[in-house]
C-alpha cells in the first residue's frame, strides 16, 4: 500500500496537487527556518546597538557556507536517491545515504577546525572593525566552530527524508530546531545577558536538537525507509553521482555567500552602520528566496523521479508549474517590502540611522526577487534531472562571472547604492540564459540525444 501510494504521487496525481503535497511542508519548514535565522538579528537588534548587528552580518556569509556543505552531500544524495526510486533501484539507497551523512560530517569537521585556526585573518577579511571584532569572534566560534557539524548533518538528514516522500518528518525536524532557537534567543540574550554569544549558543544548540529529532524520526520509520545511517554502509562508490548534482548546489550557495562577503567587505569601507543595515536587509530579502527553496525541495523528487522513468512531459509540467508559483509569490513579496520597508526595518532595529538606510536598501534589493526565484528554480530543475554540469554553468556565470565583478565595478562607479542595484542587473542578464539552457537540455532529452 505504501509503494502504491508513492507511485500514485509521483506518476499519476495531478501536477498542482503533487507539487503542493511535497512542497507545502517544505515551504513551511523553510519559513520557520528563516524565522529562526532572522531571530538572531531581530533579538540582537532590540538591544539597539548597530555594532552587534554588524558583527552578526559579518559572520553570516561564512556561517551560510555550512548550507553549501549540506547541499553538496545532502541535496546531491537526495537527488540521486529520487532518481534511483524512479529507476526502481532501492538496494543502493543505503550506500548513498551513509556516504552523504558521514562524508559530510567529516568534511564539515575539517571546515570548522580550519575556521578556528584562521579566525583572526578571516574576520579581518570579512570586514570586522576594532569595535565589532569581539562580537564577531564570539558568534563565529559558536555557530561555525562548535555548531558546524550539527548544522550540516541536520540539513543533510532533512534532504534525505524528502527524497523518499517523508516531507512531513523533514519539515517537522527543521521546525523543531527553528522554534527552539526562537525560544532560546531571548533567554540567552536578555535573561543571561550573553548578547551576541547568547544568540550564537541558541543557534548551535537548536541545530544539535534537530539532529536528535531526525535520528528519532528515522528510528520510528523503520522499514518504511531505505535510507541507512549506519557507517558500515559508507562507501566512495557513489561519490561522483552525488557530487555531480550536489556540487552545483554547493557552488551556488558558496558563490552566493562569497558575493555577500565581498559586499560586506566593500560596505565596511563606508562604516559599521551600512554593514548593519545591509545585514538586516539581506536576512529579510532571503525570506522569499527561502520560500522558493522550499518549493525547490518539494518539486525536486518529482522531477528526478519522472526524469528517471522517462516521463518527460510530466517532468516539464511539474517544473513550469513550480516556476509560475514562485513568480507569483515573489511579486507579492516585492509589493509588501516596497510598501512597508521603513516599518520592517524599524521592527528589526529601533535605531533611526540604521533603519532609514536599511529601508532604502530593501526597496532596491527586493526588485530582483522575482527574477532570482525563477533563475534559482531553473538551476534546481537541472540538478534534479542529474544535469549538474549545466546547473553549475548557470551558477558560475551568475555568481562568479557576473555578480562579484559587477559588485566591485558598481561600487567604483556608483558607490554604496550601486552595490545594492547589482543583483537586479545580474538577474536580468541571466534570465534568458537560464531559460535558453533549460529549453536546449529538454529538447535534447525529447530527441534522445
Amino acid at each position: 500500500m505504501e509503494e502504491k501510494s508513492e507511485r500514485y504521487l509521483f506518476e499519476e496525481m495531478p501536477v498542482g496537487r503533487a507539487v503542493a503535497t511535497l512542497s507545502i511542508p517544505t515551504i513551511i519548514s523553510q519559513v520557520v527556518t528563516m524565522i529562526y535565522n532572522l531571530a538572531d538579528t531581530f533579538f540582537i537588534g532590540q538591544i539597539g546597538d548597530p555594532l552587534m548587528v554588524a558583527a552578526v552580518s559579518l559572520v553570516s556569509p561564512w556561517f551560510n557556507l555550512l548550507t553549501a556543505l549540506g547541499n553538496l552531500f545532502g541535496l546531491g544524495g537526495s537527488s540521486l536517491i529520487s532518481r534511483m526510486m524512479g529507476a526502481q533501484n532501492r538496494r543502493d539507497i543505503k550506500y548513498v545515504s551513509a556516504f552523504s551523512i558521514w562524508g559530510g560530517a567529516v568534511v564539515t569537521l575539517a571546515f570548522s577546525l580550519a575556521t578556528y585556526f584562521v579566525r583572526t585573518p578571516l574576520l579581518n577579511f570579512l570586514g570586522a572593525s576594532p569595535d565589532t571584532y569581539g562580537y564577531a569572534e564570539d558568534y563565529l566560534l559558536w555557530v561555525v566552530v562548535l555548531g558546524g557539524v550539527p548544522t550540516m548533518v541536520s540539513l543533510a538528514l532533512g534532504h534525505l527524508l524528502r527524497s523518499e516522500d517523508h516531507a512531513r518528518q523533514a519539515s517537522a525536524g527543521m521546525m523543531f530546531g527553528g522554534i527552539l532557537n526562537v525560544a532560546l534567543d531571548p533567554v540567552f540574550i536578555f535573561l543571561f545577558h550573553l548578547d551576541v554569544a547568547g544568540a550564537a549558543m541558541a543557534t548551535a544548540l537548536s541545530n544539535a536538537a534537530s539532529v536528535v529529532f531526525f535520528l528519532i524520526s528515522y528510528r520510528r520509520l523503520g522499514r518504511k525507509t531505505a535510507v541507512s545511517l549506519h557507517p558500515r554502509y559508507f562507501t566512495f562508490r557513489f561519490t561522483k553521482p552525488v557530487f555531480s548534482v550536489g556540487l552545483a548546489s554547493a557552488l551556488a550557495t558558496a558563490l552566493g555567500n562569497a558575493s555577500n562577503m565581498v559586499m560586506v567587505h566593500l560596505a565596511s569601507g563606508y562604516g559599521d552602520i551600512p554593514v548593519a543595515a545591509y545585514g538586516i536587509v539581506k536576512r529579510i530579502d532571503q525570506f522569499p528566496l527561502n520560500v522558493s527553496m522550499g518549493l525547490c525541495q518539494g518539486f525536486m523528487p518529482l522531477v528526478g523521479y519522472n526524469y528517471a522513468s522517462k516521463d518527460y512531459r510530466r517532468m516539464r509540467r511539474v517544473s513550469t508549474f513550480s516556476w509560475k508559483v514562485a513568480l507569483v509569490l515573489s511579486v507579492g513579496f516585492v509589493v509588501y517590502f516596497a510598501a512597508f520597508a521603513p516599518q520592517i526595518l524599524h521592527l528589526f532595529i529601533p535605531e533611526d540611522e540604521t533603519s532609514t538606510l536599511g529601508a532604502a536598501f530593501l526597496r532596491i534589493a527586493c526588485l530582483a526577487v522575482p527574477l532570482t526565484s525563477v533563475n534559482f528554480l531553473i538551476s534546481y530543475t537541472l540538478q534534479a534531472m542529474g544535469k549538474g554540469t549545466q546547473s553549475a554553468v548557470l551558477t558560475f556565470s551568475r555568481q562568479g562571472l557576473l555578480n562579484i565583478p559587477l559588485l566591485i565595478v558598481m561600487n567604483l562607479i556608483f558607490g554604496l547604492y550601486g552595490m545594492i542595484w547589482t543583483q537586479l542587473v545580474v538577474e536580468v542578464i541571466m534570465l534568458p540564459v537560464s531559460l535558453g539552457l533549460y529549453t536546449y537540455t529538454f529538447h535534447r532529452l525529447k530527441s534522445g540525444s
